[in-house]
């Protein structure tokens, strides 16, 4: 089961995809945001050329886990790309992954002259793999307690 992640942004909006075992997540690409519906229709086209059966879109909560602004927007957007693909489509709490994707450049060494630019696919990832550690057992058909 090959899983898409998004991590919507105000101008990118970065991809991350699993490996077909739904074990390893890795960035994908970097999607320049146009509009909800082309962005929704660019996200649905690169999940079908990868064999995409779930899209995983990134939701920030805030630090009391209420949905602001921003997870609205996420929000209506996955909701868009729910009509441009079969694929299931779920919401995630993508809050920090940005973050998380600043410091394993910072623990692998990466000379802060390099860590500029985008991060975007790097964080999509990031959210990817901690959607992949806690599905883990859905993921790989085994029966949930």
């Amino acid at each position: 089961m090959k899983i898409l992640a998004v991590d919507p942004g105000e101008k990118r909006i970065g991809l991350a995809i699993s490996d077909p075992t739904g074990t390893i997540a890795r960035p994908l690409c970097v999607v320049n945001h146009q509009s909800r519906a082309k962005d929704a229709e660019k996200i649905a086209d690169i999940a079908r050329e990868e064999g995409v059966t779930v899209i995983v879109v990134g939701q920030a909560q805030d630090s009391d886990g209420e949905v602001g602004h921003q997870a609205r927007k996420s929000q209506r957007l996955a909701d868009e790309i729910r009509t441009k693909t079969e694929c299931a489509v779920e919401m995630w709490d993508e809050s920090g992954s940005t973050r998380a994707a600043v410091q394993s450049r910072i623990d692998l060494g990466v000379a802060r002259k390099r860590r500029k630019g985008h991060l975007d696919d790097l964080a999509a990832s990031v959210m990817l793999q901690d959607f992949l550690i806690v599905n883990e057992a859905r993921i790989k058909g085994q029966d949930v307690e």
